[in-house]
């Protein structure tokens, strides 16, 4: 009895053994790839792909005008490290970089309204572009895909009879791509998607990109970020020209804040630049304190460039945005000096109210009742020195150079708090 208990129980052991390691693999992971292609996106991917174990299979869900070549290179030797199978889901569009990304998948799948195409690079030199097909041919011959296709995507001058025209880029449709071999499956049903891959009793998971990742992929754009860097130099100006703390200083910390602290969540710099930068600040704060220019204006300057560029992963683009902002900077500058002081929004943020001595506003007593005055010098006007007129001791200025104490003064004149005396 007790031999036909243990074989029982073995049996149990071994039938419910591979129920138990396939069920642990039951999993499927959606990872988007959407907007611009920059390091932001390959930060996302690689951090999230470390984070999968053991799927079935990962789906790159695909919506991008392109980016980067560089980062897309990387992304696409990503994916082909990648030991689970993977699925490139264009659901919108893959134009660009996004070619690259799509083709490096295992299988690839298009919406019925998707377009996948249009990849030459930019700047499109010989140099670049020689070597942008040479990874995209590459890539398609790796997934047994027609590199001819991919080439003619990137390359207008590649004339491919019936399907491209000469002097135009390569663009497919959905039904195209199906039939050129591009696409494997066409749907707008991820059941269906899952169904066509033996999936159908997956559990699917959807990675979804975090408010970071969308903020630092956004301001990694060159546009964006010249844009942010002139908003950071315009309000310095502004509160540099104005009084007090206001609204110049406020749009300054949000531009500059914005600037760096995108690119430092989304990888593109580190904490380096944004300390030079802070310190190149503090330095121009004591050039302004300490007459003339000199060593720490020059150092501030320095810095705050090089915190700056920094701040960005190409050196080109980092160049390329701090010269339209501090150009943009400038003529900003030079429109608020000449004109901007007598524009009615400008008055709206700059304290320019006068208070006259002929409507009774008057910083110190007023000294106009001393004019014509006679006195006597109390001390030496060497030419400032003490006079007495009624019995009252007062400041004043020789007219007409040295003289002596004691000597008889008539005040001649009086220049806001200023007396001026002569000798009678």
């Amino acid at each position: 009895m007790r031999k036909k208990l243990i074989g029982i129980l073995l049996l149990v052991i071994i039938l419910t053994f591979p129920t138990i390691i396939f069920a642990e693999n039951n999993e499927v992971y959606v990872v988007p790839i959407k907007g611009e292609i920059n390091k932001a996106t390959y930060n996302f991917l690689k951090h999230n792909l470390e984070r999968i174990q053991d799927a079935e299979a990962i789906i790159f869900e695909i919506d991008t005008y392109g980016g980067q070549i560089a980062e897309a290179e990387k992304i696409k030797n990503l994916i082909l490290s990648i030991p689970t199978p993977t699925i490139a889901y264009v659901n919108t569009k893959a134009e660009s970089a996004g070619v690259l990304i799509t083709i490096a998948a295992e299988k690839v799948v298009v919406a019925n309204s998707a377009t996948i195409g249009s990849a030459e690079p930019i700047p499109n030199t010989e140099k670049v572009l020689s070597m942008w097909k040479a990874m995209l041919k590459d890539t398609a011959q790796y997934r047994n895909r027609d590199s001819q296709l991919v080439e003619a995507m990137a390359d207008k001058d590649v004339l491919i009879e019936g399907i491209s025209d000469r002097n135009k880029l390569l663009n497919l449709t959905s039904t195209e791509a199906i039939m050129t071999g591009i696409a494997d499956f066409a749907t707008d049903d991820y059941d269906e998607l899952l169904d066509h891959f033996n999936l159908g009793d997956a559990n699917v998971n959807k990675i979804h990109e975090s408010l970071q990742i969308k903020l630092s992929k956004y301001i990694s754009n060159p546009y964006v970020s010249s844009f942010l860097l002139t908003l950071g130099f315009v309000g310095m100006v502004v509160e540099i020209l104005t009084p007090g703390f206001g609204i110049g200083g406020t749009v300054s910390i949000i531009g500059f804040g914005l600037y760096f602290g995108g690119n430092i969540l989304g990888g593109n710099s580190h904490w380096t630049s944004l300390i030079l930068f802070v310190t190149g600040l503090i330095l121009l704060i004591i050039e302004a304190i300490v007459p003339g220019f000199g060593l720490p204006g020059i150092s501030g300057i320095i810095f705050v460039l090089v915190g700056t560029v920094l701040a960005m992963e190409s050196m080109k683009i980092a160049l390329l945005s701090l010269s339209v902002a501090i150009l943009i900077t400038t003529i900003v500058t030079v429109v608020l000096i000449k004109m901007g002081f007598k524009s009615k929004m400008l008055r709206k943020i700059i304290l320019d109210a006068e208070h006259k001595d002929e409507k009774g506003y008057l910083s110190v007593d007023s000294v106009q009742k001393y004019i014509n005055k006679e006195g006597i010098t109390l001390t030496e006007l060497r030419p400032t020195g003490f006079i007495e007129v009624d019995g009252i001791k007062l400041d004043a200025l020789s007219d007409e150079g040295f003289l002596p104490k004691s000597v008889p003064v008539k005040i001649v004149r009086v220049e806001g708090s200023k007396l001026f005396v002569r000798r009678f």
